[in-house]
């Protein structure tokens, strides 16, 4: 009898058995990265919401601060005006980015006096387990079970980033 070369059934199911192993253990890790990145991102997006507001206020002083998100952003080639600022991404300035959704709002005047923007997670747990929100003192404040901000006042109540 010739001898076979190969592996045998019970190696490969070794090897196999190995590969799940390492893939159940790497899995929960990468869905925390995504999550924490997630996070970081709707972070820094309010952190460019407050800017282009704070920018709009400034540039548009008879108008007070942006009534929208669509009303900082602009469709390339974009051309500034009040109603079209350019002032952040079309991607942010359609309200959805990284696994949030975004909003903001203007109340006040003429001009508009305060603005309160927010970052909830698209799909709690999977997505981002925090959210966001900011007014027009420019700091990020943090709601760590992940719920929906409904107001202004509510945003100030929060704690911020720390």
């Amino acid at each position: 009898m010739q001898k076979q070369k190969g592996f045998s059934l019970i190696e490969l199911l070794i090897v196999v058995a190995i590969i799940l192993i390492i893939a159940a253990i790497a899995i929960p890790n990468l869905l925390r990265a995504r999550m924490a990145a997630n996070e970081s991102s709707a972070v820094a997006s309010i952190r460019t919401i407050n800017t282009g507001m704070i920018t709009y206020n400034s540039t548009y002083p008879t108008v007070g601060y942006a009534a929208s998100l669509t009303v900082l952003g602009g469709v390339a080639p974009c051309t500034p005006s009040s109603t079209t600022a350019c002032l952040i991404d079309s991607v942010l300035a359609g309200g959805s980015k990284s696994g949030y959704t975004f909003a903001a709002s203007s109340a006040g005047g003429p001009p508009a006096t305060t603005y309160y923007a927010r970052g909830i997670p698209t799909t709690l747990n999977q997505t981002g387990t925090r959210s966001f929100c900011s007014f027009e003192d420019a700091v990020v404040r943090v709601q760590p079970t992940g719920a929906a901000i409904g107001s202004e006042a509510a945003c100030q109540a929060l704690s911020p980033l720390q």
